[in-house]
């Protein structure tokens, strides 16, 4: 079988032991480490997968610079304990997919003696807590250091810096990539299927049954499972209340604001940390694929499927990256911006709900509903969703399915794909880097579908979108353009004139 909606759809048929409720990054770690101890898996995705916050990352693999500090200057054990599992995945996430994430260099720049030892003290503590994981040394530098190595720096008031090493991941191809893993041991995987209700048993209340509607087709399903995990980030709360309706929302949404900037704003493969706002953020500028990723914010917001960025937050960005870049930018060179909603999660059931999202705790919860018995995996980061996904699963089989707790296998668990065609030689260097960058050694196969540019000196291919209907589950132009190659989130000129190129090869 191939891994499109009709082979999946033929799945059906089998029983499942477990349904899980959305395809971000953390529904496909929760199916592949669920298909990885032995369990019959469905996952149903309302959207495209990845096509909410787990696509409009940062784009960092990272333990959290500014979460550290948090919990050194609060004494936060909490937060500690969060950075520290966040450090000791970042080498697990590069090894298991490394055409899909690497290391990333980022610099802090400083502009006092007291900021360069204040700075230097804290990456040592990063790289010590990371340990055998860590992914590089950190360094200092002088100021005639940093003005050799990166031209892109203002350096009016500059006095030193602090070099350190985090990761960058394609975020959703990397969710693609694990979910395609998950798929391939046996999972049943579905986008566009949405959710509609859940059917309870008689006496005890539990989920025996999950209701969902193919939105593809408008056929409505109805599914016998042991277990549900609701794995939704950002709408937790109402999948929660379908299954209780007396359950207290336990979310906060927090909007996460990028812009994108064409590559000639900043040189390099260094990404620049921006330590310290005037409201005590931190913002990252980072080189993202031919381009320059500027975000991100952080406040408070209204549930959205499409939030869309504010004017003040195009400002607010821009303002920060001209105090620090030596070639300043308008709004008017802004290429494309994206906002993604980060599922926090509130602790104090019966407090008002904390107004400073900057002060939440990024970690995990695992909820089991004492009624439905409905898991909901609350909470936590891109980076952690391996170890959320684990947390998940043992708090399943102890408290729902009450057997024996199985071995995670997910770390070890490779999503490089198979090589089964060799990509050609003397073909465009172009298209080799961009082949090489999404499918890794699958690339050959990939150009195999047909080598014609959809664009002159461009270097997506029309064969591209052939593999993508039969082996990524792409349905829709939005699809392909924000997700399977991620253009529309860096260029939305370019993703408009490619969308005009084949508009028939995908439904709208």
């Amino acid at each position: 079988m191939s891994f499109n909606r009709p082979d999946q759809l033929l799945k059906l048929n089998d029983p499942f032991d477990i349904c899980i409720i959305g395809g971000g990054a953390t529904g496909a770690g929760v199916a592949l480490d669920a298909i990885l101890r032995g369990y019959k898996v469905l996952l149903i995705e309302k959207g495209d997968f990845a096509s909410q916050t787990s696509s409009k990352s940062t784009k960092l693999v990272h333990g959290g610079v500014r979460y550290l500090e948090q919990a050194v200057r609060n004494l936060d054990w909490h937060q500690f304990k969060m950075v520290y599992k966040a450090l000791h995945e970042r080498k697990t996430l590069l090894k298991n997919a490394p055409h899909l994430a690497h290391p990333l260099g980022l610099l802090t720049p400083c502009y006092t003696r007291w900021e360069r030892w204040y700075y230097r003290i804290g990456m040592w503590m990063y790289d010590k807590i990371s340990g055998s994981t860590n992914l590089k040394s950190s360094r200092g530098l002088s100021k005639k250091e940093i003005q050799l190595a990166f031209p892109s720096i203002e350096p009016h008031h500059l006095r030193g810096g602090v070099l350190y090493y985090d990761g960058q991941l394609n975020d959703a191809r990397y969710a693609l990539a694990i979910l395609k893993e998950a798929e391939r041991l046996g999972a049943c995987i579905l986008n566009y299927a949405r959710l509609d209700s859940f059917e309870l048993g008689q006496k005890s209340l539990k989920i025996k049954k999950v209701v969902f509607t193919d939105l593809r087709s408008e056929t409505k399903y109805t599914i016998p499972v042991k277990a549900v995990v609701n794995a939704t980030g950002p709408f937790t709360d109402a999948v929660r209340a379908l299954a209780n309706p007396r359950l207290k929302p336990r979310m906060k949404v927090s909007r996460g604001s990028h812009i994108v900037l064409p590559a000639e704003f900043w040189q390099g493969d260094t990404a620049l940390l921006i330590p310290k706002t005037d409201d005590g953020r931190v913002i990252f500028v980072i080189p993202w694929r031919g381009s320059v990723l500027v975000g991100t914010t952080d406040d408070p917001d209204t549930l959205s499927e499409n939030p869309v960025i504010l004017e003040s937050e195009k400002e607010y960005l821009i303002s920060y990256f001209n105090r620090y870049s030596a070639k300043k930018a308008s709004i008017e060179d802004i290429s494309a911006t994206f906002v993604g909603q980060r599922p926090l999660l509130q602790v104090q059931l019966d407090s008002a709900m904390n107004t400073d999202t900057k002060s939440l705790v990024r970690d995990h919860e695992v909820e089991v509903d004492g009624r439905s018995k409905l898991v909901s995996i609350m909470g936590g980061k891109w980076t952690t969703y391996r170890v959320m996904a684990s947390d998940t699963l043992d708090v399943l089989e102890k408290e729902v399915l009450r057997v024996a707790l199985k071995p995670c296998l997910t770390k070890d668990h490779s999503l490089i794909p198979l090589a089964s065609v060799e990509l050609p030689l003397g073909i465009p260097e172009d298209i080799a880097v961009h082949l090489a960058e999404l499918y890794g050694p699958a690339a050959g196969e990939v150009y195999a579908y047909g080598a014609q540019r959809l664009l002159p000196n461009e270097p997506y291919l029309a064969g591209e979108l052939v593999y993508m209907k039969e082996h990524e589950m792409a349905e829709t132009w939005e699809d392909v353009l924000a997700r399977r190659w991620g253009i529309s989130l860096r260029d939305e000129s370019l993703a408009a004139k490619l969308q005009a190129t084949k508009k028939e090869a995908f439904a709208s």
